[in-house]
C-alpha cells in the first residue's frame, strides 16, 4: 500500500485547516502557500472533502473553507479512505472487489489480513486533534 499525493495532501490540508481554525474561513491560496502545494490541485482535493461534508465552503471576498466538525471527530483513516479508496494491501481483502477463487486454499491471506488490521488500527485511532497536538509539540521542541 502506498498513499498517493492526493491522500497525503488531503491530510496536510485538513491539518492546516485545523491549525488555522480561528472561526474565519481559510483560503486555498493561503493553504497552498503554507504547504507548498499547487492551489489548483488543492481545489480538486477540497471538492472531494466538501462533497463528503468534511469541510464547508464560504463564498465571497472573505470566503474560504472551514472544518465542519471538531478536530477530534476526524480520523486519519476517514481522510485517507475518502481520497484513496480502499487501503487493503491486496485486492482480495477489499470488500468491494469480492472474494478470490483461491481463498479456500490461500495461507498468505493471513499475512495480508494481519497487515490490513495493523494499518487500520493505526489510522483509525489517530485523529486530526492528535496531529495538531504533535505538530504543536514539534514546533515547541528545539535544541541548542
Amino acid at each position: 500500500m502506498r498513499i498517493s499525493t492526493k491522500g497525503r495532501y488531503a491530510l496536510r490540508m485538513m491539518l492546516d485547516l485545523a491549525l488555522n481554525n480561528t472561526g474565519t474561513p481559510v483560503r486555498i491560496k493561503e493553504i497552498a502557500a503554507r504547504q507548498d502545494i499547487s492551489d489548483k490541485y488543492l481545489e480538486q482535493i477540497v471538492a472531494i472533502l466538501n462533497k463528503a461534508g468534511y469541510v464547508r465552503s464560504v463564498r465571497g471576498p472573505q470566503g474560504g473553507y472551514l472544518l465542519t466538525r471538531p478536530v477530534e471527530d476526524y480520523t486519519v483513516g476517514m481522510i485517507l479512505r475518502l481520497t484513496e479508496g480502499s487501503l487493503a494491501p491486496v485486492e482480495c481483502l477489499d470488500t468491494e472487489a469480492g472474494a478470490c477463487d483461491k481463498s479456500d486454499d490461500c495461507v498468505t491471506i493471513l499475512v495480508y489480513r494481519k497487515m490490513n488490521e495493523a494499518v487500520n488500527q493505526v489510522i483509525d485511532n489517530i485523529t486530526l486533534a492528535d496531529l495538531v497536538s504533535w505538530k504543536l509539540q514539534k514546533e515547541g521542541d528545539y535544541s541548542i
